[in-house]
């Protein structure tokens, strides 16, 4: 292979990961905001009343500019051991969320999508006012989706509705947003991907030289 060959399959790489990491489709049509609101709706009367109120996200939805967001999510971790629904043999918390988590973060990477950001939390509040007592929280994580469509897409996946019940018993509290960068200064994988694959083509044309 020449080494103008080596720089060709490199740059098609990278152009098959810019289209599935960037969404080309543009803002949610009306249309798919009418279907996915069906769904939230059809969802909040089975389970007797929603925990969210549907017109923050019927706002979300209706205002997506088509650019990517992180969802900032603040987790409690029930503390201690939970009962595994299924054997009811003990676990903990953590774990019981791990068999949620796990298989979301999977689908998630499938639709462009990836964990951002995961800390745990080292201490309570340092600084704070006006806002209801720490509750106790035990990590906090920034999720990129590639789009709206996909966290609707990702959000009514019937691949979820037979492991939902591990989040519920793995989560005590918690809360998330979306939200977009107004500093960024983490390197992202479009530019991460970019030089690992220049750096492995450099490399390439060097030992076929």
């Amino acid at each position: 292979m020449s080494g103008t060959a080596i720089w060709l399959v490199a740059i098609a790489i990278y152009g098959l990961f810019r289209a599935w990491y960037d969404n080309w489709r543009g803002p949610l049509t009306a249309k798919e905001i009418s279907h996915f609101m069906g769904l939230a709706q059809a969802r909040s009367e089975a389970a007797g009343g929603g925990k969210t109120d549907l017109s923050i996200f019927r706002k979300f939805l209706e205002e997506d500019d088509g650019r990517e967001f992180f969802m900032v999510n603040l987790v409690k971790i029930v503390p201690g051991q939970v009962a595994d629904p299924d054997t009811g043999s003990q676990m903990s918390g953590a774990k019981m969320l791990s068999r949620y988590s796990n298989p979301f973060v999977k689908r998630l990477i499938g639709h462009g999508g990836h964990p951002a950001l995961v800390s745990r939390k080292v201490a309570g509040y340092v600084d704070s006012w006006n806002v209801p007592p720490d509750p106790g929280w035990t990590i906090m994580g920034f999720m990129r989706y590639r789009s709206r469509r996909d966290l609707a897409k990702l959000a009514f996946d019937p691949t979820f509705d037979s492991i939902h019940k591990y989040k519920l018993l793995g989560i005590e509290a918690t809360y998330s947003f979306p939200s977009q960068p107004s500093v960024m200064l983490l390197v992202g994988p479009r530019i991460w991907v970019g030089l690992t694959l220049a750096l492995i083509a450099a490399l390439a044309n060097l030992a076929l030289a």
